[in-house]
């Protein structure tokens, strides 16, 4: 799930000293990694909104018209889209692990390139964070500890979580060959590349934070065995379709899926170095609080974000993207202080199709749609129904 400011939409226009139209640096083209050229710097970020097909997670019509809307951006990360059947916890998320599911994707990247979008296939596994319901077998984890409370299951019922199984070594080899069939699959439905979803206590998370992993075998312990899970996804996934094509997102701060230790700041510092010593083509980090605050460290920044990049990668072909609470303001200066070369939005674009224009314009954002509009529905209702500013 993506996380951006979430509260009263007037903080996204353009503020008054804030540079107009072309001026922005925000809006400027960046030429990445690979060749790969963005036509500005903001883009969305993931946002689980469950309306696939319930039964065999491919995208619809819908999903063409919502993705094609929101590609003016300089790139669109798609939903997390299960990498297999074992990894796929939410109820109506898609796939991309099935021929039927490639196919469906096809029309969503052809409608974004018609329009000069980049689009990215974010490749999710849940681990422990979901339900047996929609899995279709027992969650797994690095360990065997299950998260407290209720999740979502099929049909939107709340169910108590459960204790996952801890994967054997074997299982996990298979965990990241599915990761690059993935890959391969994302780029034969026309996917410009991928995202690794290391974050918000998915599966990779969950290796790498110490209070999910209690392994005592070669992917648990120190940080650089629970960095090995991570490194072993990345390098299949970077020899499956090039290291260009490769993001990989990070939530140092969050405390969502019960996560947060308190030698995180160590952890992310190793695993978002790795990432750039890889030269994949962009680490995207939550720097931002709004998504919940652990408060085990001090809050992971974007300074430190780049800092650590450019030890990992001096050659600076690694991006950094930041997000979660960015304004117009602040991405405008992450940018201009080259803290970070990309800014994606998450919550403002569900009501703001056209956010790049808008902020190009100075036009007063809409208001970030109801709860229920965000994954409860499984029709275009609140989904494909917020219309673009008209022009000034």
């Amino acid at each position: 799930m993506g996380c951006t400011q979430g509260t009263a939409a007037p903080a996204g226009a353009r503020p008054e000293n804030a540079p107009a139209g072309k001026q922005l640096k925000c809006l400027q083209p960046f030429k990445g990694a690979g060749g790969l050229v963005y036509q500005n710097r903001l883009g969305l970020a993931p946002l689980t909104r469950g309306r696939a097909h319930p039964d065999t997670g491919c995208v619809r019509d819908i999903h063409v018209t919502y993705y094609s809307e929101r590609a003016t951006g300089g790139f669109v990360l798609t939903e997390g889209t299960g990498i297999s059947r074992q990894g796929l916890g939410w109820f109506c998320a898609p796939g991309i692990y099935t021929k039927e599911q490639v196919e469906s994707w096809k029309p969503v990247t052809q409608a974004v390139h018609k329009v000069k979008g980049l689009i990215f296939c974010q490749l999710w596994h849940m681990g422990r964070a979901g339900h047996s319901d929609v899995f279709g077998s027992q969650p797994v984890a690095p360990s065997a500890i299950g998260l407290s409370g209720e999740c979502t299951a099929k049909n939107g019922e709340k169910k108590p979580y459960e204790v996952p199984h801890a994967l054997t070594v074997e299982e996990i080899k298979q965990t990241v060959q599915d990761y690059a069939t993935a890959a391969k699959n994302a780029l034969a439905a026309g996917f410009d590349g991928v995202q690794v979803h290391s974050a918000n206590g998915y599966l990779p998370d969950q290796f790498l934070q110490s209070c999910s992993n209690k392994r005592e075998d070669a992917y648990g312990g120190s940080i650089e065995n629970r960095l090995r899970f991570l490194k072993e996804v990345l390098e299949a996934v970077c020899a499956a379709i090039g290291k260009e094509r490769v993001w990989v997102r990070f939530s140092p701060n969050g405390d969502f899926n019960g996560m947060g230790c308190e030698d995180n700041l160590e952890t992310f510092d190793a695993a978002i170095r790795l990432a750039a010593t890889m030269k994949v083509g962009c680490v995207e980090v939550l720097d931002g609080l709004a998504f919940g605050f652990h408060k085990k460290t001090e809050p992971y920044t974007i300074e430190r974000v780049r800092k650590v990049v450019k030890e990992g990668n001096p050659e600076g072909t690694t991006a950094v993207c930041g997000n979660c609470g960015y304004t117009l303001e602040t991405a405008e200066k992450a940018i201009a202080d080259g803290l970070a070369d990309l800014i994606s939005f998450g919550r403002p674009y569900m009501s703001n199709p056209d956010l790049p224009e808008r902020f190009r314009d100075g036009v007063e954002l809409a208001p970030v749609p109801e709860y229920p509009d965000w994954w409860n529905k499984r029709d275009g209702d609140g989904y494909i129904t917020f219309p673009k500013a008209k022009k000034p």
